[in-house]
């Protein structure tokens, strides 16, 4: 079953969000999903410990850099969907994970220590494409955007990605109450309170369609292994 990283050297790229964001509307659609979390900072697993993770959603935390080759393995075994929030730094666990991956998801806000922490990541991926003699899908997923209007900063970013022929995902992850919100309350993104949680609607949509653009890929990379 797919395996999909979400990975990002510098921290605070919204690594976590997005790597939730994708389980929790994957999950609400009925899939069976498995999240590693590999971020020392366990904010996936301090979710699952609130109330109303559901039942096809299951956490693996407390991984090691030798044991999670055989912990990826061992889900994809048994599930629809891995999904794998790994730690912010370029170590032996970023990757052996990358290198067990059927995409690579790359978080990037619009700044140029961001841009940075993410051709970092690619040159890693490149590298782990040589050790396994595969192509590793990826793209650069830009996040927390305003969902008015693109900043300079943000407009520099996309222009050096596509200057230097990087695939950046479509849909980008605006920033949103909600997505704050759903480490506070637990549950789904669909499960918040609306009265509680300002623009849940847009927010779901724009979850939605990222989810899409990813099955999308996925789709695409599957039809060209066949």
């Amino acid at each position: 079953m797919p395996v999909i990283a979400f990975a990002n050297p510098k921290g605070g790229a919204g690594k976590t969000t997005a790597a939730l964001l994708l389980s929790s509307e994957l999950a609400a659609r009925g899939a069976r999903i498995i999240i590693i979390d590999a971020d020392p900072e366990r904010w996936i697993s301090q979710w699952g410990g609130l109330p109303g993770k559901p039942d096809n959603v299951e956490i693996i935390g407390d991984v090691t850099e030798d044991g999670i080759v055989d912990v990826i393995e061992e889900a994809a075994a048994r599930t629809q969907f891995v999904i794998i929030d790994l730690e912010g730094t370029a170590s032996l666990m970023v990757a052996n994970a990358i290198g067990m991956s059927d995409m690579v998801v790359i978080p990037t806000q619009g700044g140029s220590m961001d841009a940075k922490g993410a051709a970092k990541m690619i040159r890693l991926i490149h590298n782990q494409e040589r050790m396994v003699r595969r192509p590793i899908p990826h793209g650069v997923l830009m996040t927390r955007t305003s969902a008015a209007f693109a900043s300079r900063a943000l407009k520099n970013v996309r222009a050096q990605l596509d200057k230097a022929g990087i695939a950046v995902f479509t849909t980008p992850i605006v920033e949103r109450a909600a997505y704050r919100d759903i480490f506070d309350y637990g549950g789904l993104l669909r499960d918040l309170p609306s009265a509680q949680v300002s623009n849940l609607e847009n927010a779901g949509k724009n979850a939605g369609a990222f989810m899409n653009e990813v099955l999308s890929k996925l789709k695409d990379t599957m039809r060209g292994a066949a």
